[in-house]
C-alpha cells in the first residue's frame, strides 16, 4: 500500500511540474506587434481586443476542403492551446477592413490586418446547410455558400476564445 501511494505522489508531483512548464511556456508569450485592435503575439497567435478572439496569426497555407479544414482547425495547437476551432462566418466577417490591404501569396489583395497572413483570400467558416457550406471572400467582404461535392477548396484560418 505504501508503494502505491508513493507511485501516486510521483505521479502527480510530475503531472503538476509538466502543468506549471506548460503554462508558464504559454502564458509569456511576448507582444510582438499591434495593429489597432490587434496584439500579435510571438507564440504565432493574434489577440483581436474588440471581440476577445484569439486568431492564428496564419492559415493552413494551401487549399483544403471544408471537411479537411474543421479537422485541421480542431486540431491545431498554436501557442500551446488546444481549444481551436473554425470560425464561424460572422467572426470573419468581424476581421473584414476596407481600409486595410495586402497582397496574399496567391496573388490577391485581401482586406485584413497584414498581422493575421492569409496566402489565398477565401477561408472556410464553420456553417453549413443541406450539402453547402460558407467561406467568406476578404477580396470583396462576401460570404459565399459553397457544395461541399464542388472542387473549389480555400484554406482554414482557427480561431479560440482569448480568455
Amino acid at each position: 500500500m505504501k508503494k502505491l501511494s508513493g507511485t501516486m505522489v510521483v505521479i502527480m508531483v510530475v503531472a503538476i511540474l509538466i502543468g506549471t512548464f506548460i503554462t508558464v511556456k504559454y502564458a509569456t508569450a511576448g507582444e510582438k506587434a499591434r495593429d489597432g485592435r490587434f496584439i500579435a503575439y510571438d507564440n504565432g497567435t493574434v489577440l483581436d481586443t474588440r471581440t476577445n478572439l484569439m486568431w492564428s496569426a496564419k492559415d493552413n497555407g494551401s487549399n483544403i476542403n471544408w471537411q479537411g479544414a474543421k479537422s485541421y482547425c480542431e486540431n491545431y495547437r498554436g501557442g500551446g492551446y488546444i481549444d481551436w476551432r473554425m470560425p464561424m462566418q460572422d467572426e470573419l466577417a468581424g476581421l473584414y477592413d476596407a481600409a486595410k490591404t495586402y497582397k496574399s501569396d496567391c496573388g490577391y489583395y485581401v482586406h485584413l490586418t497584414e498581422l493575421i497572413r492569409l496566402t489565398c483570400p477565401d477561408p472556410w467558416a464553420s456553417e453549413m446547410r443541406d450539402s453547402d457550406a460558407v467561406y467568406f471572400s476578404f477580396i470583396t467582404g462576401v460570404r459565399y455558400w459553397y457544395p461541399l461535392s464542388g472542387s473549389n477548396l480555400y484554406r482554414a484560418l482557427p480561431v479560440r476564445s482569448g480568455k
